[in-house]
């Protein structure tokens, strides 16, 4: 088995709700056990940044969000699940004991996985009957975006639950990397430990403020390092000779007394104090949700960036997302069930931050987007699914006109209809309708005409039967309807 059907999360906090929105929001029912008194309401607001941030990541359609429970004790809340994420904090007391306990309650097949940053999974499963079940899956903040989940096994950790874990990942939408070899803080916390050291250094001894520091991060190396590892990163640096002739030029620095990453820098009061006190500066009254929502916005566009990368092809974290929507689309798209005694309802959706400009109305080009998915979400419905257009072939659209006839606003949950108008071998003519889905108003148009298509050739091809049988089906009974107001009107034409 591949996928995770029921999944058990132990600790709700910033990690533990990171978890749970990302199972949730794959489909997956979350059992949960925190005894914090305010579990509910952190979770909740977790979900809700989560929620937010996948109506601006994604137009493939999610699965039905999982059902979340809140359960009294660890038992219950484990029992059934077949993978279970500990996410208490840091302490090895502390994990080793609710591990021990989780152990002791769940199914005997259920994958275990710590969330610890740094601890080793040796030391974690020592009390354990079943050892051999529990690894290490270290994922980074927000979980719900970031995809990457570092998978250690210990001493007694088989080699099948290493493989399992890394086989469930995918599904939704997370990259696991295995680390080979067992050490503390794993690889990515040893990196930002070593940085982390670093600028606790440049802080205390006044060379600047958090605020430079971080600036200096974000808008140079921080950008690189968003596509582009560090070894790649100097590869390129290297020039056409690259790597040896970058170690050559660049590597006798490293003997040089640049940093202080062997000294620990004494963090006493007045340190504390400094940072927190630039800290609060540099936030500018933004609370930790609105720098969250922030973080959001701006993590989802770096993934939708990389995604257009490598030609379209998507590169690093955005060819994972590109890769995870294709599941979705072919996981979502194969309904048959619809009523063509009317116009046929395809996409529902909210405006996102993301989708509105600068007067909180959506953006010109986002309207498009939708009509676009209500096309492709026709497409899928009479077979023109992935596999179809993997194969070489497809509709594209030709020719389009939209109509704005009023407003989508922030927030607004909005639906699209299509009416099929016309079609033969070659030519597919479409008329949507969005709506606001409180009122049924309507507020854009769009008529289009899409062409079937032989991609590799790059030339007009009639559609096989197996497709033109459905859309005539469809056709057929759409022609029944009245004629939709404003179709076939040009720009500019009086009512």
């Amino acid at each position: 088995m591949t996928g995770i059907n029921k999944a058990a999360c132990i600790g709700g906090g910033v990690i533990g709700g990171g978890w749970i929105a990302r199972f949730l929001l794959a489909g997956i029912d979350v059992d949960v056990f925190d005894p914090h008194p305010e579990a509910s309401r952190i979770v909740g607001e977790v979900l809700a940044n989560a929620e937010k941030a996948y109506a601006m990541l994604t137009g493939a359609p999610l699965p039905p969000r999982g059902r979340l429970t809140f359960c009294e004790t660890l038992e219950e809340a484990v029992a059934g699940a077949d993978w279970i994420q500990e996410s208490v904090p840091e302490r090895l007391d502390l994990k080793r004991g609710v591990l021990t306990a989780i152990d002791a309650a769940a199914r005997p097949d259920a994958l275990i996985g710590s969330s610890t940053s740094g601890l080793l999974p040796t030391d974690l499963q020592r009390d354990m009957k079943h050892p051999e079940r529990l690894f290490v899956a270290h994922p980074y903040n927000p979980v719900y975006l970031l995809p990457l989940v570092e998978i250690v096994g210990g001493e007694k950790t088989a080699a099948a639950t290493i493989k399992a874990a890394m086989e469930r990942l995918g599904p939704i939408g997370m990259k696991g990397v295995h680390i080979a070899k067992e050490i503390e803080a794993f690889v990515g916390d040893r990196l930002l430990e070593a940085l982390w050291r670093e600028a606790l250094w440049l802080i205390h001894d006044d060379i600047c403020t958090v605020e430079t520091l971080d600036d200096v991060i974000r808008y140079s190396f921080g950008l690189r390092w968003a596509q582009m590892g560090l070894f790649q990163t100097y590869r390129i640096a290297g020039g056409e000779a690259g790597m040896r002739h970058f170690l050559a030029q660049f590597g006798p620095c490293l003997a040089w007394p640049w940093t202080k990453l062997t000294d620990v820098v004494d963090l006493d009061d007045v340190l504390i104090e400094k940072i927190g006190q630039q800290s609060d500066e540099q936030a500018a009254g933004l609370s930790i949700r609105e720098l969250e929502r922030i973080r959001d916005e701006n993590l989802v566009g770096i993934l939708q960036a990389l995604k257009g990368g490598d030609g379209g092809k998507g590169w690093g974290a955005g060819k994972l997302l590109k890769d995870f929507e294709q599941s979705l689309w072919a996981q979502g798209g194969g309904t048959t069930s619809f009523d063509p005694s009317k116009p046929l309802r395809l996409v529902e959706t909210k405006v996102s931050p993301a989708w509105v400009d600068y007067n909180g109305h959506m953006t010109e080009h986002r309207y498009l987007q939708v009509f676009g998915d209500t096309s492709d979400a026709l497409l899928r419905l009479v077979g023109v699914d992935v596999a179809y257009v993997e194969a070489g072939h497809s509709y594209y659209t030709v020719e389009t006109h939209i109509r704005h006839l009023g407003e989508a606003k922030l927030g607004q949950a909005i639906h699209s209809t299509c009416r099929i108008l016309d079609v033969d071998d070659k030519r597919l003519h479409v008329f949507h309708t969005l709506y606001d889905t409180a009122t049924g108003e309507a507020i854009a148009t769009a008529e289009h005409m899409l062409l079937h298509v032989d991609s590799k050739a790059g030339k007009a091809t009639p559609a096989p039967a197996v497709i033109l049988d459905k859309v005539k089906a469809i056709a057929e009974a759409h022609a029944k309807l009245a004629a939709p107001e404003g179709v076939s009107r040009h720009v500019g034409q009086k009512r």
